[in-house]
């Protein structure tokens, strides 16, 4: 196979522009039937920041990083940028660096673990990029799930022992732990990677690392945000709001939220957390701590190089805990349900 020419780094996308939120909402709900009020109730969450997310900001920011990490580390790959939802879109960037005379990228995901939506829809997204550019479209790998990676659990363990921190000095010892992940349908969680229910159990893996990482041995907690879709389709629960009430029930005065589903600080984040989950956790009575996202810290940056390296150099890869070092491809039939492929 011909050798690797070219680093592309695919994301979600996201609007940067009040008139720009509708368009981008409809692309990402297009064919799922979502009612156009339940569009005009998420619209407010961006017009809440101007109707910009910061996911377009934070890719540029992430991909001046791993460019001078390349530069750093001798990786000699020209470095671009597409996403699935809004500009710039996949096939415009393949179509450019098919002008360019890219013949074989390597494709970083902003998506740690394996699910329909966090994998294996980044792959048909493309796939129909490619074949939208036509013939002389590169090919492109994407690098394998990376959720127990060193750099990915490192930086997450850093921010959640300095949020912890931040808590009132009378808190600091007693504060309950809570993770939060994007929720999907559970169906989709049950058919997550190669033998089912590999998104729940990475999430809980990745956790358990953290957790690990901070020397916490008191029993810690695995929420979701941003539950759509009817009421009659199951989601994975307990909803982070739902937990926070519960715990403060339960006799809680404090918690460090920690957005282990999240590779920087996405829309879920800054609203789901930042906002309503801080706000929730304010009428119940709990003092609320959020952790960082990796974003650019260069542990994180640094994994997207050795990640590269894996595939260029044959370099071993590293993961922490029992769930060992993700398959460089993905098998047939991984995270599949629902689709013809």
């Amino acid at each position: 196979m011909a050798p690797y020419d070219a680093f592309l780094l695919v994301s979600f996308g996201g609007p940067e522009g009040r008139d720009e939120v509708m368009p981008f909402l409809r692309n990402v709900t297009s064919g799922r039937g979502v009612p156009a009020q339940r569009l005009e109730q998420v619209a407010e969450h961006y017009y809440q920041f101007g109707g910009v997310s910061p996911i377009n900001q934070q890719c540029r920011d992430l991909l001046a990083a791993i460019e001078k990490d390349f530069a750093a580390r001798a990786v000699g790959l020209p470095v671009y940028w597409g996403n699935r939802n809004w500009r710039p879109y996949l096939a415009d960037t393949l179509a450019r660096m098919a002008a360019d005379g890219v013949t074989r990228a390597l494709a970083f995901v902003t998506s740690a673990y394996s699910s329909r939506s966090s994998c294996r829809q980044y792959l048909d997204d493309i796939d129909a990029a490619r074949g939208a550019v036509g013939e002389g479209a590169p090919q492109v790998d994407k690098i394998r799930q990376y959720y127990n990676h060193p750099g990915f659990i490192e930086p997450f363990a850093a921010a959640t022992a300095a949020a912890a921190r931040s808590l009132p000095g009378q808190l600091q010892d007693g504060w309950d732990l809570v993770f939060m992940a994007h929720s999907i349908p559970v169906t989709m969680a049950q058919a997550s990677g190669l033998h089912g229910g590999a998104y729940p159990t990475q999430l809980a893996s990745a956790a358990g690392l953290v957790a690990d990482g901070l020397g916490f041995t008191r029993p810690w907690h695995l929420a979701y945000c941003s539950r759509s879709g009817p009421p009659s389709q199951p989601w994975l629960e307990p909803d982070v709001n739902d937990l926070l009430a519960d715990l403060a029930a339960g006799g809680s005065r404090a918690v460090v939220v920690v957005p282990i589903g999240f590779v920087s600080d996405h829309m879920e984040v800054r609203f789901d957390l930042d906002a309503e989950a801080a706000q929730t956790a304010a009428r119940v009575g709990l003092a609320f701590a959020r952790a960082a996202t990796p974003g650019t810290d260069h542990r994180f940056v640094s994994m997207i190089t050795d990640l590269a390296r894996e595939r260029l150099d044959g370099a071993p890869g590293v993961a922490m805990g029992s769930l060992g070092v993700a398959p460089d491809h993905c098998p047939p039939g991984c995270c599949a349900a629902g689709l013809a492929r």
